[in-house]
């Protein structure tokens, strides 16, 4: 396949607990993994690999430092010292309830924990996708290309913007019009449709800080967020894949991203 600039991230997936976040560490499993986008990886990463698409992935739990925050995404319930108030950053970039209102930490850690936690986990996934735009840019692209894969509850609960609201298959969101060219946008909702997903806007998602930091079409760079519905391939109370709708997902993501590659304007 001719070379296209056009990668993706997947910062959620991760299942890995540092060992000194005691907080987290025998938790069941259906609270550990209430928030994570278990098994987006497990369904983009072959395709991606067999159409030699970069992807950038994680090892580590999200709860412990959410890669599409920033550092300074914390309060007084999360890092000691730090100036915001507690329940500013409830779920930022430590994890202090989970979206299902279940509590995590019962105290903050202390600065040098966050420190360690930020040169962890967030320096070497977000060095990665800079270098990831540079490697690109080398190569003489104008235009580089930018996936953010995620996934979603299936109904909004009352952590969200759209508590009780059943979603669509796929959301895609960026950042308000802000992270991406329309025609990027434009494409990947037509692909995803076109692969049979109802795709929504915008809406109930607008785009995390990976879209945010990533996403500066000036520079010709273009970001865009895409949200699974869990649903579609997993038990949302057990956390378990389900392998017969897994496959029939994974078929109509192929279909998508081929459409993507193969009609990218660079």
């Amino acid at each position: 396949m001719k070379a296209r600039p056009l990668f993706v991230t997947i910062p959620h997936s991760g299942e890995k607990v540092p060992e000194f976040c005691t907080w987290l560490q025998n938790l069941p499993e259906e609270i550990l993994m209430c928030d994570v986008d278990r098994f987006v990886d497990r369904l983009y990463v072959p395709l991606l690999e067999k159409m030699q698409i970069p992807v950038i992935t994680t090892e580590w739990h999200r709860y412990a430092a959410d890669l599409n925050r920033v550092p300074t995404d914390v309060d007084r319930s999360s890092v000691e010292g730090t100036i915001n108030s507690a329940g500013t950053h409830s779920r930022g970039f430590h994890w202090v309830i989970t979206t299902l209102k279940y509590p995590l930490m019962t105290k903050p850690m202390p600065l040098e924990q966050h420190q360690k936690l930020v040169k962890l986990i967030y320096e070497p996934f977000h060095n990665q996708v800079r270098e990831k735009f540079l490697e690109f840019e080398k190569q003489g692209f104008k235009k580089i290309y930018h996936i953010d894969a995620h996934s979603m509850p299936s109904v909004g609960t009352s952590e969200h913007r759209d508590p009780g609201e059943h979603r669509a298959d796929i959301v895609v969101s960026d950042c308000k019009g802000t992270s991406s060219e329309k025609a990027f946008v434009d494409l990947i909702v037509q692909a995803y449709e076109a692969s049979g997903f109802k795709v929504a806007y915008n809406w109930p998602y607008f785009g995390g800080k990976v879209s945010e930091q990533y996403g500066e079409p000036s520079l010709g760079h273009h970001t865009v967020q895409v949200e699974m519905n869990r649903s579609l391939y997993m038990d949302e109370v057990t956390k378990q894949y389900k392998a017969e709708l897994a496959t029939n997902v994974q078929m109509r993501l192929e279909k998508a991203i081929k459409m993507i590659t193969e009609n990218l304007k660079f």
